[in-house]
Order: C-alpha cells, then sequence, then structure tokens
C-alpha cells in the first residue's frame, strides 16, 4: 500500500509540472509559390478552359494561410508566332487570370509563363498534355471500414503513346496513374470516400501530364496527406517544379506550370 501511495503522488508531482516550450524553428527569406495550371475540356464537343496563375509566398511553419503576392506582372508568351497574353489580378488577392482563354491553348504549342516579381523574373514553358476520355463513373458498393462511399473510374489508355494521368476527384483530392501495366486496354478503378452524404455530387476529371509534373503530384499528394490543400500547394519540403528564377537562379520558386486536355464526369451519391 505503501509502494502504491508514492507511485500515486509521483504521478501528481508530474503532472503539476507542465511547461510550455516555446521551440525556435529556422526561418528563410519567403519565396514565391507559383501555381499554374490550365485544363482543357472537351467533353461537350465545344473547348472550355479552366485556369489561373495563382501567386504566394512560403510562410513559417505556424502560419496558416499563405500571403497572396497582389504586385506581380504575369504573361505567357506563344513560343510560335510571339504573341502575349497579358493577365490581371482578379478579385481574390494573388490570382491572375487572362482576358479570355477561348484560343488558348492548342497542341502541339509551346507556352512560355513568365512572372516579374520584385524585379526578378520567372520563367517555365508547357505544352497541352493529350488524355484520353472518362469511359464511366459509378457509384460501388464496398466499404473498407464502414462508412466509405465507393466511386468506380474506367477509362481506355490509348495504346500508341505513354500516358501519364492525374485524377482530380473532387474535394481536394488527387490521384497519380501512368499506364505501365495497362497500355492500350481499359482501365478501372475504385476511391473511397468518407464522410459523403446522399444526394451530393462528385466531378472527376482526368487530366494528361508529363512524367515530370507526375513525379511533382506524387511528391505533393504524399507529403500534404490531401488535407484542405489546393490542386498544387506547397508542400512541406521545399519540392521544386518547372519555373526557374532567370534573373537569380538561387531564388528558385515553388510550384509548377501545367497545360492539360482534359474530361469530367459527375454522379449524385445515393
Amino acid at each position: 500500500m505503501r509502494n502504491f501511495s508514492i507511485c500515486i503522488f509521483c504521478i501528481l508531482l508530474l503532472s503539476g509540472c507542465q511547461k510550455v516550450v516555446d521551440v525556435d524553428l529556422p526561418t528563410t527569406d519567403p519565396r514565391l509559390i507559383i501555381d499554374a495550371t490550365f485544363s482543357t475540356f472537351f467533353d461537350s464537343g465545344k473547348k472550355n478552359v479552366e485556369g489561373a496563375v495563382k501567386l504566394s509566398l512560403t510562410a513559417s511553419f505556424y502560419s496558416k494561410e499563405l500571403p497572396p503576392v497582389n504586385d506581380a506582372t504575369v504573361y505567357m508568351t506563344d513560343m510560335d508566332t510571339g504573341d502575349i497574353v497579358i493577365f490581371s489580378e482578379s478579385d481574390n488577392p494573388g490570382i491572375y487570370i487572362p482576358p479570355v482563354l477561348s484560343n488558348f491553348p492548342v497542341p502541339n504549342k509551346t507556352y512560355k509563363l513568365s512572372v516579374i516579381y520584385k524585379n526578378e523574373t520567372y520563367e517555365g514553358t508547357a505544352t497541352m498534355i493529350p488524355t484520353v476520355p472518362i469511359d464511366s463513373l459509378s457509384q460501388g458498393d464496398v466499404t473498407l471500414l464502414n462508412d466509405e462511399t465507393e466511386i468506380i473510374v474506367s477509362f481506355t489508355d490509348e495504346e500508341n503513346r505513354s500516358d501519364f494521368y492525374l485524377f482530380d476527384l473532387d474535394f481536394n483530392l488527387f490521384l497519380t496513374t501512368y499506364d505501365q501495366f495497362y497500355q492500350g486496354q481499359k482501365f478501372t478503378f475504385s476511391y473511397f470516400y468518407e464522410d459523403i452524404e446522399p444526394g451530393k455530387e462528385i466531378t472527376v476529371k482526368i487530366n494528361g501530364v508529363d512524367e515530370q509534373f507526375y513525379n511533382y503530384m506524387n511528391i505533393v499528394i504524399s507529403q500534404s496527406g490531401q488535407n484542405d490543400v489546393g490542386p498544387f500547394p506547397t508542400p512541406p519540403a521545399a519540392v521544386r517544379g518547372n519555373m526557374v528564377n532567370i534573373t537569380n537562379p538561387d531564388n528558385y520558386p515553388l510550384g509548377y506550370f501545367a497545360i492539360s486536355e482534359a474530361y469530367k464526369m459527375s454522379l449524385i451519391i445515393e
């Protein structure tokens, strides 16, 4: 009984001696984040382009939001014709959009994105990467634990090329795959959602990407944990994309510039 009393006393003593410890984390100068992704949809037979250039700065570990960049110059150049499209900042801070996207992009053309910020110029090039349509999207009845909702996605790979795919599964959820084991074949996979209410609409998008962007997104998805992130967020580690600082290479940016052919399909959860 005496030993038991001593143990209780020690536990109470330790619980009363809690102390908040402030940890000084190393700080670095903010880096520019350039999230520039454009998807060209052909589902209805009419081209529809979605995309924008989002500019922000890296922040400290404890920051919940990334500060937007409001004083940059953003433009895109058609490398074949030299035509330039100037972007302007939208009503959302840090989001830059072009006046129209109806003539952009064109397959097999290379485009250069230029961002000028604090007297430094950042550049990157991209070409629209082709993809294939979604064959079918349906709801399954398999669950992994208790309350997951299964959707089943099918598409047919193009047999005459190597394809890399980025699936936007709605709700800031993403998945990558490539055709190493299903070249030219129909491929079907399941994805499981948590806490999806009946009557909720889910839209799945398939984007064509190149191998470099595929590898980049694998790292971003793995590090982000897919919790409340945008399509191309700043990962916990500094994962470099295809944008470079041509004025000061050591002050490299984060983020990516990509152009995809894309298709989408929706369903209502039962």
